[in-house]
């Protein structure tokens, strides 16, 4: 099951949505702040005018007024629309501005690159605004817009050319990752969307188990009551009537005794019937430990020696699940103890990534699996009532049989954890 692997892909996915978010917002504070900061250092060396001083705070507060209003205003604007495309244009200007006063405001500047796609409604011009973002850039490193020196200008024009075709790359690169986050998101939508069909159908599929089981173990004690204690009865009003028709002593001892000995017998199968009705281990027991009791005391019962083993990881099933396994494990046994005529058996209860497999061997006698008669509906528990059983939960149930040869019964069902 993928169910953890889903949920922590929408919760990556989710948080990185809310630092991009954090970053787009907090990033043109910090980097006019950063500007401002090498502005003002530098500043005796750079510009050396009182004017142009006052004229670059006046533009960093209007930028600081700028980000402040932006910040109210997009929690009513939060998608690209015509306002928020007139932000960037008031800020793009306002950072081309200082740094023509001063290139360290290109920091500033740099807040066009990462955000044109949040803030510009139309594809073509995020494009143009990209390489606006690019001019001011260009003029810091080469130390201002050139006027009336050729030789500046075509510095000027390399490096503008040369950051649009960096710029390119990693705009090519980035709309890639951006598909690729998209495609993995769309991936992600639809695996959680399957893991929640999968748990309703498990879930209905229990339910279905849950009450053809009630049916089957009804169906199974009617059978059990009629062969057994039924006949046992009707044995033992034979007896009597017996008695009640002779007075010679030693036949009524001798019907009597019967009577007792069938009466006996049947209150040990009433016992048996009542004992096996639910799956009374598994509420103090795991399904290993529970597995482990039955074997230990159905190989005391049978006097037949019987070996239980556990591989893999042990968990704790759904009770459906641990159910079914421990009824099969039983009928399973049974059959051995009635038809097989086993020294040895071994009961194997594994465990693996995505189902549990239950393996019951027996050196007896063995049998013809070709030779058995066609699944019928008559209510019987053999091995028709097994195999529909592991069925009824999304199981199978295989068996593999030689005369002479013993007889190997294995069952697997989907491994659903306990909810």
């Amino acid at each position: 099951m993928q169910t953890g692997s889903v949920t922590v892909g929408v919760e990556e996915a989710g948080d990185l949505e809310r630092r991009q978010e954090v970053f787009r917002r907090c990033a043109p504070y910090f980097l006019l702040a950063l500007g401002t900061f090498l502005a003002v250092m530098t500043a005796g060396l750079i510009t050396p005018f009182d004017h142009e001083r006052v004229l670059a705070g006046a533009l960093v507060g209007s930028a600081l007024v700028v980000e402040l209003s932006w910040t109210w205003i997009a929690r009513r604007h939060p998608d690209p629309s015509r306002v928020s495309f007139a932000y960037y244009v008031l800020r793009w200007a306002i950072g081309f501005a200082l740094t023509i006063l001063n290139g360290f405001f290109a920091f500033y500047a740099v807040s066009g690159y990462y955000d044109a796609d949040e803030r510009i409604p139309w594809r073509r011009a995020r494009r143009f605004a990209l390489f606006a973002c690019s001019i001011p850039i260009s003029a810091a490193q080469a130390s201002g817009i050139p006027v009336h020196d050729t030789a500046r200008w075509l510095v000027f024009a390399g490096l503008l050319i040369a950051n649009n075709l960096l710029l390119t790359v990693v705009k090519h690169f980035a709309d890639q990752e951006e598909a690729r986050s998209r495609s993995r998101a769309a991936t992600i939508a639809e695996l959680q969307q399957a893991h929640e069909e999968n748990a309703a159908l498990q879930a209905q599929l229990l339910v279905q188990a849950r009450e053809a089981g009630i049916a089957d173990e009804r169906r199974r004690l009617a059978a059990e009551i009629h062969d057994t204690i039924a006949q046992g009865l009707t044995g033992i009003i034979a007896q009597l009537q017996v008695v009640a028709n002779t007075s010679d002593p030693a036949i009524v001892k001798d019907h009597v005794s019967l009577a007792t000995d069938l009466a006996r017998h049947s209150l040990g199968e009433a016992r048996r019937s009542v004992h096996n009705l639910a799956p009374v281990g598994l509420s103090n027991d795991g399904l290993p430990e529970a597995l482990r009791k039955i074997v230990d005391q159905w190989a005391e019962r049978s006097a037949v020696r019987a070996e239980f083993t556990v591989t893999g990881t042990p968990q704790h099933l759904h009770g459906e699940i641990s159910a079914t396994i421990l009824r099969i494990t039983q009928e399973a046994l049974a059959n051995v103890a009635k038809h097989a005529a086993a020294t040895r058996v071994g009961v194997t209860l594994s465990f693996m990534d995505s189902e549990v497999t239950l393996d019951v061997r027996d050196d007896g006698k063995g049998f013809d699996p070709m030779s058995l008669p066609a699944r019928t509906n008559t209510g019987g528990f053999g091995l028709d009532g097994m195999r529909a059983r592991a069925e009824r939960i999304a199981g199978s149930l295989t068996v593999e049989a030689e005369p002479g040869f013993g007889t190997a019964v294995s069952a697997r069902v989907p491994l659903v954890p306990h909810a």
